[in-house]
C-alpha cells in the first residue's frame, strides 16, 4: 500500500476537512463554550464582555487563558488517542481499508480544538448558524489555522493579516472578502497541499501499525499524541501572540484607516514550503 493511497493531498484535502466537519460534536459552540470555561474564573460581567467582543478586551490576558488553553489541548489529545488507539485493534475501523474514517476522526479533534483555542484567543464564530455544508470562507479559513498547527509558514502569514482584520473587529462582509478573495486561493490550495504530503507520511506510519495485533492499538494511539498536542501547543503559541489576543492592542484607538483590503502579495510559498520529509515531526518535542 503506497503512502498516495491512504491520505489524499490537495486536490482533496477539502473533501478531508468537510468529512471532519460533518462529523458529531466537531463543531463548538463560541458562547456556551467560553462561559463554561471563563466562568470558572471569573466574575459574570467579565464573562458577559468576552462573549460579546473577546477575552482580551475584557481584560483577560494570554497568562489569565494559558491554563484554559492548556486543559482544552490535554482534554482533546486523550480523547483522540483513545479513538485512534481503539482503530488501530485487530478488526477496529475494519483495519486498513477504512484509514480515512480513521483520518477524519483525527481532523475532527484538529478542528475541535483549534476552535476553542481560536475563540479563547479573541476569535469569533467560525461556523453559521446549523447549516451541513460550509462555505468557502470557512474552509480557507479552517486550512488556515490547520497550516499553522502542520508547521507551514505561508499559513502563518497569511493568518496574521487576517487576524490583524479580525482584531478590528470588521465588517463581516470584509472578513469574507479577505477570505475569499482569488489572491488567497493559491495560497489555500498550497498550504493544503502540504498538509496532506504531512499526512499522508504521518497516516502510512500508523496503517502499517494497523496490521499489527495489539501492537497496532499502541502505537496507532501513540502516533496520534505525539502528532495532536504538538501541533495544538504550536497553535496555542501562535495564536497568542496576533493581536486578537492582546490586551494592549485594545487599549490603543484604532481608526476606521487600518480596515483596509487585506494584501497577499508579499506571501511566498514555494514548491517544497512546509513539506519536506525531514521536517514531518520536527518542532513536536514541546511539552506543557
Amino acid at each position: 500500500m503506497s503512502e498516495k493511497e491512504i491520505v489524499p493531498n490537495s486536490s482533496n484535502f477539502e473533501m478531508i476537512l468537510r468529512s471532519a466537519i460533518g462529523l458529531p460534536g466537531v463543531r463548538i459552540n463560541r458562547e456556551s463554550f467560553l462561559r463554561k470555561e471563563l466562568s470558572k474564573h471569573h466574575e459574570d460581567d467579565i464573562v458577559n464582555k468576552a462573549i460579546a467582543t473577546n477575552p482580551a478586551q475584557a481584560g483577560l490576558s494570554v497568562k489569565n487563558l494559558e491554563h484554559i488553553a492548556k486543559a482544552c489541548i490535554t482534554f482533546e489529545t486523550r480523547k483522540v488517542s483513545a479513538i485512534s488507539a481503539v482503530a488501530g485493534l485487530p478488526g477496529g475501523f475494519a483495519m486498513a481499508a477504512t484509514i480515512p474514517a480513521d483520518t477524519a476522526q483525527f481532523f475532527g479533534h484538529v478542528i475541535r480544538v483549534l476552535q476553542k483555542l481560536a475563540y479563547l484567543y479573541g476569535w469569533q464564530d467560525m461556523f453559521k448558524g446549523d447549516a451541513v455544508e460550509i462555505d468557502d470562507e470557512t474552509a480557507n479559513e479552517l486550512t488556515l489555522f490547520i497550516g499553522v498547527m502542520f508547521g507551514v509558514g505561508a499559513a502563518n502569514a497569511a493568518l496574521s493579516k487576517v487576524a490583524a482584520l479580525a482584531a478590528l473587529n470588521v465588517p463581516k462582509r470584509l472578513m469574507q472578502q479577505a477570505l475569499t478573495k482569488g489572491t488567497i486561493y493559491p495560497i489555500v490550495k498550497k498550504i493544503a497541499s502540504a498538509i496532506g504530503v504531512k499526512m499522508t507520511k504521518a497516516a502510512f506510519t500508523k496503517g502499517v501499525g494497523k496490521i499489527i495485533p495489539v501492537v497496532g492499538a499502541v502505537a496507532s494511539g501513540g502516533i496520534t499524541y505525539a502528532l495532536f498536542k504538538p501541533m495544538s501547543l504550536r497553535l496555542k503559541k501562535y495564536l497568542a501572540t496576533l493581536p486578537t489576543a492582546s490586551v494592549d492592542f485594545y487599549k490603543e484607538p484604532h481608526s476606521d484607516d487600518e480596515i483596509i483590503d487585506v494584501d497577499y502579495s508579499d506571501i511566498t510559498i514555494d514548491d517544497e514550503d512546509g513539506i519536506d520529509e525531514n521536517e514531518v515531526t520536527e518542532g513536536f518535542e514541546e511539552t506543557d
